[in-house]
């Protein structure tokens, strides 16, 4: 093989072998037992089946049934390894380095899934510049040995912890997504009651300068600011709990894919009995949604949060948007920067004060140039 270190590798069906109902596992059962230990003797090679076709479901229900399916494959129980599994969901490798150090500052090991930090590989010296994680077969492996799971997201991972809890009587907590103070604290104090590690003097340094950084920015930038909000359901959520911290309004949440137990997701019910101000949920949301508010019927906005296919929105109605989620291919680096943890909720926070800000510059000048011609 050309990468030696490969071990693993994920087959991913899509529609047309779903369709015709080609035998994908058993397929894979004769290639893991018999052409590949010929092939490959005495090295270790494990090709996994994903049943994703994309007729059924979303990306984001795909993604889920891939972690299980690396998971179920490899889980084995054999002695407690006094690690937790974390499972990230759908985030960038920003939000993973940032993952990673609050977990490190709490001295609490974990597998990591997953270990994306590496996205960015350094050009080496000696030419290497191969992305290699560090997420092992041994701690695939490993998951069922564990003191726990923590699932970021609901939809993005959950159905992982559930099944080690189901299959190898592993603890599972599933949620909430840790954007914004409120959620962090949750997470740190799950990751305490789990591991029984102390929450160190370092983080609580973290948390009152994010606190102090948000409220700088509140009053100044945020206060009743209307929003609208895309993308996928956990982070969605994430980010209007954290607009609603902000004292911002998210009045219009939209929600892309057709799920049908988001109805029933208590973090949706819990923002509607929350706030005092009209706020429309839409499941199954296409950007269509918003442009339509804002077309016709009059919907007015001071922000827009999403990834980068509602840009047009933005330019063509003049609404300042912060790029959040997936994809995001009309701003450089922005994977690099975390949207969780506290250093995210400065960070998030901070880029979207400077987006209110620089739209408030471009009104002035342009009412100053108006009005000077």
């Amino acid at each position: 093989m050309r990468y030696p270190h490969v071990k693993v590798i994920p087959i991913i069906t899509t529609c047309s072998t779903e369709v015709i109902g080609d035998d994908i596992d058993g397929v894979i059962l004769k290639l893991n037992n018999e052409l590949l230990k010929e092939k490959y003797a005495g090295r270790e090679v494990h090709l996994i089946p994903v049943h994703a076709p994309s007729f059924k479901g979303s990306m984001v229900s795909g993604y889920d049934v891939a972690v299980k399916d690396f998971v179920s494959y490899f889980a084995k129980k054999d002695k407690p390894n006094g690690k937790i599994n974390l499972i990230t969901g759908w985030v960038n490798p920003g939000d993973v380095t940032a993952l990673k150090h609050l977990l490190a500052e709490m001295q609490v090991e974990a597998t990591v899934l997953f270990e994306i930090e590496d996205f960015d590989s350094p050009l080496m010296p000696d030419g290497n510049w191969v992305s290699h994680g560090n997420t092992t077969v041994a701690d695939l492996t490993g998951t069922a040995d564990a003191l726990g799971t923590i699932a970021l997201n609901r939809y993005e991972g959950g159905q992982t912890a559930t099944y080690l809890e189901r299959e190898f009587d592993i603890p599972a907590i599933v949620g909430p997504t840790p954007i914004g103070i409120r959620n962090t604290d949750i997470f740190l104090q799950n990751v305490r009651r789990m591991t029984g590690k102390a929450i160190p003097q370092s983080l609580v340094r973290e948390r009152g300068l994010a606190i102090d950084a948000l409220t700088d920015l509140t009053h100044m930038f945020f206060a009743d600011k209307k929003v609208a909000i895309y993308g996928n359901a956990d982070l969605v959520i994430g980010l209007a709990e954290f607009c609603i911290d902000l004292e911002m309004k998210p009045v219009l949440v939209l929600l892309g894919d057709d799920n049908t137990t988001y109805p029933n997701d208590p973090r949706i019910q819990a923002l509607q009995e929350k706030v005092d101000f009209d706020m429309e949920i839409i499941m199954n949301a296409d950007l269509w949604e918003l442009e339509n508010r804002i077309t016709n019927e009059g919907l007015e906005l001071d922000l827009i949060l999403g990834h980068s296919k509602g840009r047009f929105i933005s330019i063509d109605h003049k609404i300042p948007m912060v790029r959040v989620g997936f994809p995001t291919y009309d701003r450089a680096g922005l994977h690099r920067h975390p949207i969780v943890g506290y250093a995210g909720a400065i960070w998030l926070a901070e880029e979207m004060a400077n987006t209110l800000f620089t739209d408030m510059e471009y009104k002035k000048n342009k009412e100053w140039i108006l009005n000077v011609w």
